[in-house]
């Protein structure tokens, strides 16, 4: 049995999360920016559906991203080298939080329900949530949003309208976060897809330990604004 947390408890040590499944900790509570901070500093992350009580979860192990071990497939490399987009950061994020949402065909559901956008949404509106989106032409292509806490940045959904827009997001992202000296990147859950990009298992206790130094030290921008693209895109990225 979990705990139910009413919005005055603490949460309990992660140590005390289930392993089936894996890393489900506590119920009940609220979205609160404070809390939802709160629960991010001490490696936690709300994940439920629309019928269910707010859910928190803190894996083991942690599915990561070291920004200098991010791999780019020659085809993806050669996506990016075509230059027919724009990368922006923090112009749309209600729009990339929206595509997030929406059913994906073979899941026939969302876990990003109204009380978690209307949750992100305040966190963007104070500096900690931000999103990066792929631009073709005037559309809306693919995009990413997450949490930046100090010198870490907590990775939440990813949306694709075209092929590769995503990715192509995604890779400005981190190599964004990387000239900001951000080292450790959360991916929460391990996917195939995330592990073909670098992204690898870390053992909750090494990822906790990773969070609580970085979280503390000097925050990211409020707003973000990328480098130009010609000096994010370089021969120098790691090729599967």
């Amino acid at each position: 049995m979990i705990p139910w947390l009413d919005p005055a408890d603490a949460f309990p040590p992660v140590e005390a999360a289930e392993t089936d499944p894996n890393g489900l900790l506590a119920a009940g509570a609220d979205l609160s920016p404070e809390r939802v901070v709160d629960a991010y500093r001490r490696g936690i992350f709300p994940w439920f559906g629309p019928r269910e009580p707010v859910l928190w979860w803190s894996p083991d192990p942690r599915m990561v991203l070291v920004p200098a071990n991010l791999r780019v497939s020659r085809s993806l490399l050669k996506r990016l080298r075509r230059r027919d987009y724009i990368v922006t950061a923090d112009t749309a994020f209600r729009d990339v939080m929206a595509a997030c949402a929406a059913p994906r065909d073979e899941e026939g559901g969302t876990w990003i329900t109204r009380p978690m956008a209307r949750a992100y949404g305040a966190l963007h509106e104070a500096g900690v949530a931000h999103s990066v989106e792929t631009w073709i032409g005037d559309e809306l292509a693919g995009g990413l949003y997450g949490v930046a806490i100090g010198r870490m940045f907590f990775g939440e959904s990813m949306f694709t309208r075209v092929t590769d827009a995503s990715k192509i997001a995604f890779v400005h992202a981190v190599r964004q976060l990387e000239r900001w000296g951000v080292p450790l990147i959360d991916c929460q859950m391990s996917t195939g897809h995330l592990a073909s990009l670098g992204a690898r298992e870390i053992s909750r206790a090494a990822f906790l330990a990773e969070v609580a130094r970085l979280v503390d030290e000097a925050p990211l921008p409020a707003r973000w604004v990328l480098d130009d693209t010609d000096t994010l895109v370089g021969a120098s990225w790691s090729r599967a």
